[in-house]
């Protein structure tokens, strides 16, 4: 059944499938540009991804490729680990993937708290931004040069880029100019007028512009045209063993080495946390609404890692600018996802040339774009509006991954969020209320569904508070569940409330006041248990 509603909508999921191509190829190669990679890893992160993970999975619209989220870590990583060593933390991390959809851990993504998520991305957006910044402008040096990273490991990350415009090149400026006119006129103009402008993205109106400003400036203006050294560097096959030979493997001697576990276990949450919320997003732009099993995805991602990191690939994950590039292009099944990483198979065995034509400051402006969609001025504002909660784990994670790395940050953020929950639930305990009557103060403390060993402090201050002569009516009613720390907190004021000449009155859950008993009567003398309440004081008038 599945294989014939996948054919029956082919009308719809071939053209979907090309417009992800076109978003889908100068991503790959931008995102491997920002990993510091070879342009061919993104490449072949594309094709699986779209390929094999597309078939193994069970989502509708989602499309996978190289991972947005671990360019930096990647980046970072490379500058001290070989190229193929870095292809085994792949693949053992694709492994551990596949453990965790096994044990179903494909909820883990919902235990994030979504104020450290979207400060994660908005840190790595800023990575992002500040990074391409020299390199959309024409920084003359190596693409992993030591100075600019060393003045970044130095704190220099904000200064560095100003400091790098010295070296700019005048034909990399004008593409650039060129480039992010186009970006901006589709994002805020073209694209919301016209239907034929979502349907080709911007992305790839920027590398076919710039393939043409390249062409036309080695014909025409000599002197603003770009070497080499800035363009895209896609091995050229000279037959199909020459193709199959441009693979790099991993370096399984390294087997041994603390740091690819490290770094396997980092690729393996961050893409796995990049993967479920991509799930989650894309599933609601569904237009049928469907649910995409996620621990069928986790096994799907993984495997997929496996692979690509075996023949040179970058990490994958579900990606979101892929994945609803999909659905508004009218995708109805997984089919578009498989035929746009064939598609992009087909253009990298048979017209490299074409591709080796488009410039990287090109190729920077668009990951200028995605940094900035990442990272948003409106992101800030909307996470101030929403309180001290949400804000402060928000901006902990940004700076926590700016100024250190990625994993630092989210966990910052996420203990932080957990912190915020902390005092939240310390607060929401009970709730006081105090009246008075003629020669009498009474007081009620009402306690909430759920009262744990966390509320403790917060109702043993409450309690301590308490003024002498006071008639204190303690409402247990609504409550769920009680700890037993509490319980006996509660016991032990009472068996002190009468040297203070406080009057306790109980109210427990109803239903459930036969259980209560039996444990508070074994600490008391004396219990008063009201259900209904007798002798109450005076009411105020």
């Amino acid at each position: 059944m599945e294989r014939k509603t996948i054919f029956s909508t082919l009308n719809r999921d071939v053209p979907a499938s090309i417009v992800v191509l076109f978003v889908a190829l100068p991503l790959c190669l931008g995102i491997a540009l920002a990993s510091g990679a070879p342009l061919f890893s993104g490449l072949i992160a594309g094709i699986i991804g779209g390929t094999l993970v597309g078939a193994i999975s069970k989502s509708s619209h989602g499309v996978s490729g190289p991972a947005a989220g671990l360019a930096v870590i990647i980046l970072t990583t490379l500058l001290t680990m070989p190229f193929e060593t870095f292809l085994l933390a792949v693949v053992i991390g694709g492994v551990f993937q596949i453990i965790l959809g096994l044990l179903r851990a494909g909820i883990i993504g919902y235990y994030f708290p979504l104020s450290a998520v979207n400060g994660m991305l908005a840190g790595i957006g800023i990575i992002i931004f500040i990074k391409q910044l020299p390199f959309a402008f024409g920084y003359d040096g190596e693409w992993k040069g030591p100075d600019f990273y060393d003045q970044i490991s130095e704190g220099g990350m904000f200064t560095a880029p100003l400091q790098f415009l010295e070296h700019i090149t005048a034909g990399a400026i004008i593409i650039a100019i060129i480039s992010m006119g186009i970006l901006l006129s589709w994002e805020l103009y073209l694209a919301k007028k016209h239907k034929v402008f979502r349907l080709v993205q911007g992305p790839i109106v920027v590398v076919a512009v710039g393939i043409i400003c390249q062409l036309i400036t080695k014909r025409f203006f000599p002197q603003y045209n770009l070497s080499h050294e800035y363009l895209v560097h896609v091995p050229v096959a000279s037959g199909v063993s020459s193709f199959f030979g441009q693979f790099t493997f991993p370096d399984f001697s390294q087997i041994g080495n603390k740091e690819v576990y490290v770094l396997a276990v980092t690729i393996t949450l961050v893409a796995s946390l990049e993967t479920l919320l991509c799930v989650e997003a894309t599933d609601k732009l569904d237009p049928h609404k469907r649910v995409t099993p996620t621990n069928r995805e986790l096994f799907a991602q993984g495997t997929g890692n496996i692979v690509s990191g075996m023949i040179g690939g970058l990490a994958i994950t579900q990606v979101i600018v892929r994945s609803s590039a999909n659905v508004q292009a009218g995708a109805q099944s997984k089919m578009s996802a498989i035929l746009h990483g064939a598609l992009l198979l087909i253009c990298v065995a048979f017209i490299p040339g074409i591709l080796n034509l488009i410039p990287l400051p090109a190729l920077a402006c668009i990951l200028l774009m995605v940094g900035y969609k990442l990272a948003k001025p409106s992101q800030f504002a909307n996470q101030y509006r929403l309180g001290w909660e949400q804000f402060v784990p928000f901006i902990i994670t940004v700076l926590g991954i700016v100024f250190e790395d990625l994993l630092i940050g989210l966990a910052l953020g996420c203990c932080v969020g957990s912190a915020t929950i902390l005092i939240r639930n310390f607060k929401n305990s009970h709730f006081l209320h105090m009246e008075t009557s003629v020669g009498d103060k009474q007081m009620k403390i009402s306690l909430s569904e759920d009262v744990t060993f966390l509320n403790k402090g917060a109702i043993i201050k409450e309690l301590a508070e308490i003024p002498d002569d006071t008639y204190l009516t303690l409402d247990m009613s609504k409550c769920y569940s009680i700890d037993y720390d509490v319980r006996e907190a509660i016991g032990d004021f009472i068996i002190s409330a009468d040297d203070r000449n406080i009057n306790v009155k109980l109210i427990q859950p109803i239903g459930q006041s036969t259980g209560k008993e039996e444990i508070f009567s074994k600490r008391l003398d004396k219990w008063v248990y009201a259900l209904p309440v007798q002798n109450e004081p005076p009411k105020t008038s």
